[in-house]
């Protein structure tokens, strides 16, 4: 199964406050394990939200809304998103993750979903689309 692990936004990220060396070297040894673990299938930190916008739907209407935004512990600062056999497995490699905020901080786990999750809702023909699309992002 795939999940997208999310690095919650502090204070101190949504300031623009740049990590430490020694908070670099060791997320750079953990991302090192989570690769050579065969888990780790992408990661990025993200910019704070003040350099962020929000499209807002509303029928036919499209807003932007420009940054920064509302509540820094519902914000997002970072991503992975790794392959794991089970939810376990992810709780257990977060735990092994080095705090990635000076200070509190909080680590979210969400399951990516599969074809499978939609049932009889994702037609064959939509599964070949989705084929489709892999393909061609594999090919940048």
């Amino acid at each position: 199964m795939r999940v997208v692990v999310l690095v919650k936004a502090t204070a101190d990220s949504e300031a623009g406050n740049m990590p430490s060396t020694d908070l670099l070297e060791a997320m750079g040894k953990y991302n090192e394990e989570l690769v050579n673990a065969g888990i780790m299938l992408a990661g990025e930190g993200l910019h704070p939200s003040s350099k962020g916008k929000r499209i807002a739907f509303d029928g036919p209407n499209r807003t932007v809304i420009e940054g920064p935004f509302g509540q820094t512990t519902e914000l997002v600062a970072g991503f992975w998103i790794w392959q794991v056999k089970d939810m376990p497995e992810a709780v257990a490699w977060a735990k092994r993750c080095p705090n990635p905020m000076p200070g509190p901080s909080e680590l979210e786990i969400r399951q990516v979903f599969e074809a499978a999750d939609f049932g009889e809702a994702f037609t064959p023909e939509l599964a070949a689309q989705e084929d489709r699309l892999r393909d061609k992002i594999a090919e940048r």
